[in-house]
C-alpha cells in the first residue's frame, strides 16, 4: 500500500480534470472507496453537508467509471485503516491521522493502488453550485444589513464581517446549496427575542425586508468584483476563506470550504424570498442566473 498523505485539493482554483496516482482502494459492499494524491472533486463535508458532492468521472486506459459519491474520510496512519464520513472519530489535525478525499466508485474498475489516473469533475455542475454558495454568502450579508437597523431593541454582542448585527449567524439552523440556489433555515426563538430581535415585527415584514434585499443585491452585482479564495495550503483540512470586494462595504473575507465562482460578473441577478413555516422557523431561498 502507497505511503497515504493528506489529499491535495484543486477545486477552488478552476481545475476541472487533473491526473493523480491512486494511494488507497477500499472495498465496500460492491463498491470501492478511492483515494488519490490529488483530486479536482470537492467532497461533501461530515460536519457541515450544505454544499453537495461534485459530480464526475475516472478515467483509466480507456475505462470511463462514473463517481457515485465523494466524502470526507480519515485515515489512521498506524493501521492504514479508512474511516468514511459519519464513522469519522477525530477532528482535523489530530496526530497520526490524514484527511483524504474518498471518491465512491462501482465495483467494476481495472485500476489499482499506484496507478495514475484522470479525475474529470463536471464543471457545469460545479459550477452551478459554486453560483448557489457565493449566492448564499451575499444573501446573508443582504439579511444582516437590512435587519440591523429597524429589527433589534438593543445591540447583540455579534457583528458580521460588514459591521452589521450577525441574525444569520444567530438563528441559522440549517443551509443547503444546490444548483443555482442556497436555502437557508432560521429559527425564531426565545433565545433569539432574548437577544433583541423582534420576531414578530420581522414575521410581518418579510416582503418588505425582500425587496430591500433584492436591491441591495442588485447594486452588488453591478460591481462585478472579483470573488477570490484565500487558501492557507493546498490540503483538504487547509482553512479556505471566501473573499470579496463590496465597494464602500469594504473588502469582507469568510470562512468557507465550499467552490464559488470567480466574480460577481457570473451573475446576472440574484433574488431572495421568503416562506413563514411557523412563528419560530423562516426559510430563505437565494436563487441566482446565469450571465
Amino acid at each position: 500500500m502507497s505511503v497515504i498523505t493528506p489529499t491535495q485539493v484543486v477545486f477552488t482554483q478552476n481545475q476541472w480534470q487533473i491526473e493523480s496516482q491512486v494511494l488507497m482502494m477500499i472495498p465496500n459492499n460492491g463498491q470501492y472507496y478511492v483515494v488519490t494524491q490529488c483530486t479536482p472533486f470537492h467532497p461533501v463535508s461530515h460536519i457541515w453537508p450544505d454544499h453537495p458532492a461534485d459530480k464526475g468521472q475516472i478515467s483509466f486506459n480507456g475505462q470511463i467509471v462514473e463517481v457515485m459519491d465523494c466524502v470526507v474520510g480519515a485515515v489512521e496512519l498506524s493501521t492504514q485503516t479508512l474511516f468514511v464520513a459519519q464513522d469519522i472519530p477525530v477532528k482535523r489535525d489530530t496526530e497520526g491521522w490524514v484527511f483524504v478525499v474518498v471518491h465512491v466508485m462501482s465495483g467494476a474498475v481495472t485500476f489499482t493502488v499506484g496507478d495514475i489516473i484522470t479525475l474529470t469533475v463536471n464543471e457545469a455542475y460545479q459550477q452551478s453550485l459554486s453560483r448557489g454558495h457565493s449566492a448564499g454568502h451575499l444573501s446573508s450579508l443582504a439579511l444582516n444589513k437590512v435587519l440591523h437597523h429597524a429589527f433589534w431593541r438593543k445591540e447583540p454582542s455579534r457583528k458580521d464581517e460588514l459591521g452589521y448585527y450577525d441574525f444569520h449567524s444567530y438563528a441559522q439552523e440549517k443551509s443547503q446549496v444546490t444548483p443555482d440556489l442556497s436555502t437557508d433555515t432560521y429559527r425564531l426563538g426565545k433565545t433569539l427575542r432574548k437577544r433583541g430581535l423582534n420576531s414578530a415585527e420581522l414575521l410581518t415584514a418579510l416582503d418588505e425586508v425582500a425587496v430591500s434585499m433584492n436591491q441591495q443585491l442588485s447594486q452588488w452585482l453591478t460591481l462585478k468584483t472579483p470573488v477570490v479564495m484565500r487558501r492557507e495550503g493546498d490540503y483538504l483540512t487547509d482553512s479556505r476563506y471566501w473573499q470579496c470586494d463590496l465597494a464602500q462595504e469594504g473588502c469582507i473575507e469568510i470562512p468557507c470550504g465550499g467552490t464559488h465562482v470567480s466574480s460577481l460578473a457570473e451573475y446576472s441577478a440574484i433574488t431572495v424570498s421568503f416562506e413563514v413555516i411557523s412563528e419560530q422557523e423562516i426559510v430563505m431561498r437565494t436563487k441566482c442566473i446565469k450571465a
